[in-house]
C-alpha cells in the first residue's frame, strides 16, 4: 500500500503540529480589509482581516476552514504576517506558488516554515487550499492600502 505510505508521509508530525497552532485564529473588529477565499476541489475556506499602518500589516486573523495542509499554512502565514508589507507577502504568495507548480526552493524567511509543505508538491488537488491564506492575505494587503490612498 504505497499509497497510504505516501499519504503518511505528506501529514507529516510536523505539518499536523503546524495545523494545531495557529495563530492568530478568528476574526478582528472592524478590519480596514477582509477577504474570503476558497478552494472549489475541496471546499477549504479562509477568511483573512488586516488592519494596515505605515504600509505593514498592524493587525491580522484568520478564520481557517480547512484540511490539514491549507491550516500548517495559514500557521505559518499567521506566524509572519504581522510586520509584513505588500512586496514580502506578494513574494512569498510567488515563491509558495513556485515550489508547489514548478519545483522550486521553499519561501524565504520570514515564511521558510512554508517548507514543511514540500511533500505536497506531487498533490496538485491540494495546492489550492495550501494557497488560499497567502492569497486571501495579498488580496485583504492590497484592499488596506487601496482604501487608504482614497
Amino acid at each position: 500500500m504505497s499509497n497510504e505510505n505516501d499519504l503518511m508521509k505528506l501529514y507529516s508530525q510536523r505539518i499536523l503540529a503546524l495545523a494545531a497552532e495557529i495563530p492568530h485564529t478568528g476574526r478582528l473588529d472592524a478590519p480596514q480589509a477582509s477577504v474570503k477565499k476558497r478552494s472549489p476541489l475541496c471546499g477549504s475556506t479562509v477568511t483573512v482581516d488586516v488592519d494596515v499602518e505605515d504600509g505593514k500589516v498592524s493587525r491580522y486573523a484568520a478564520d481557517v476552514k480547512a484540511c490539514a495542509l491549507g491550516q500548517a499554512s495559514a500557521s505559518v502565514v499567521g506566524s509572519a504576517a504581522i510586520g509584513r508589507t505588500s512586496a514580502e507577502i506578494n513574494k512569498a504568495r510567488d515563491e509558495l506558488k513556485a515550489m508547489l507548480r514548478d519545483g522550486a526552493e521553499a519561501p524565504s524567511a520570514p515564511f521558510e516554515g512554508l517548507e514543511a509543505l514540500l511533500p505536497a508538491r506531487e498533490y496538485k488537488n491540494r495546492h489550492a487550499s495550501i494557497m488560499l491564506t497567502l492569497d486571501a492575505l495579498s488580496e485583504a494587503v492590497a484592499e488596506a492600502e487601496a482604501a487608504q490612498t482614497v
